[in-house]
């Protein structure tokens, strides 16, 4: 399989569930250690971490020995930092806070060259095509590239169906912490409200055919999920897990920290 294949858009499109970690640390050395932990992809994530394209780049470089395949979360819907991230090898985008079909239309567009898109063209200057050295490079990228939407409010949810309607839009991922927060129930995703919206939601993006994907480290409710059809879940974050082992052991051995009571529900 050659260097431009798209090995996680295969898998979705194989109907395969696809078992994910969320990656925030900032760091290409852990980012090797979990790409060599079996896990089918790792969510690079620029919005809430502090990542840049440097950041960005050297972890992409870290997992890419690795079967796991690496999606990167800009921090916002913006051509010029998915120019970017397309050009240092990115081929797969988590795009947040989709409000509407023209926003989703817009992130499909910024990740294909012309005239499907606006992408710039400076393949020369870029990993993405191994700096010319893949051939066909300009004439096979825009079909590598997998777009997955982040819906996460009322106002998405309401748009789903135009959202799910555009071209280009290979999946629709489900923020459950900002749509926790904007149905009223802040820090609580498994209030009965939010997981009511979060299952007819995924019930509406699977019977279209495309692929419905969530971030859930509680096992009961990924599980329940997985059941319902989701096809791509993080199921885990390597900041949660890092920050509860370290204060399990520090607790051992008395060592714990006062007042500090971690959310019982935070996806997170």
């Amino acid at each position: 399989m050659d260097q431009l294949t798209n090995r996680f858009k295969q898998a979705l499109q194989s109907g395969q569930p696809q078992i994910g970690l969320w990656l925030g640390l900032c760091s290409s050395y852990s980012a090797e250690i979990l790409a060599n932990a079996g896990f089918d992809w790792l969510l690079i994530d620029g919005e809430h971490a502090p990542n840049d394209i440097p950041s960005i780049l050297s972890q992409l470089q870290a997992i890419a020995p690795y079967p796991s395949q690496p999606i990167v979360r800009p921090p916002w819907n913006d051509p010029v930092i998915i120019k970017q991230l397309l050009d240092i090898g990115t081929q797969t985008l988590l795009v947040p806070m989709i409000q509407d079909a023209e926003q989703a239309r817009e992130a499909v567009r910024a990740t294909r060259y012309p005239p499907e898109g606006i992408r710039g063209v400076g393949s020369a200057l870029a990993r993405a095509s191994r700096w010319n050295r893949i051939p066909n490079y300009l004439a096979r990228a825009n079909e590598e590239m997998c777009v997955l939407v982040q819906v996460e409010t009322r106002e998405a949810l309401n748009n789903l169906a135009e959202i799910l309607a555009v071209d280009g839009v290979d999946g629709v991922f489900i923020g459950p912490a900002d749509l926790s927060a904007d149905m009223g129930y802040p820090g609580n995703p498994q209030h009965p409200d939010v997981k009511a919206a979060i299952e007819q939601t995924i019930t509406q993006i699977t019977a279209t055919g495309k692929a419905a994907g969530i971030l859930m480290t509680n096992i009961e409710a990924a599980e329940h999920y997985l059941k319902l059809g989701v096809q791509f879940i993080a199921v885990g974050v390597d900041i949660t897990l890092l920050t509860g082992a370290v204060s399990s052991l520090a607790a051992r051995f008395g060592k714990k920290q006062e007042n500090i009571t971690p959310p019982a529900n935070s996806i997170y």
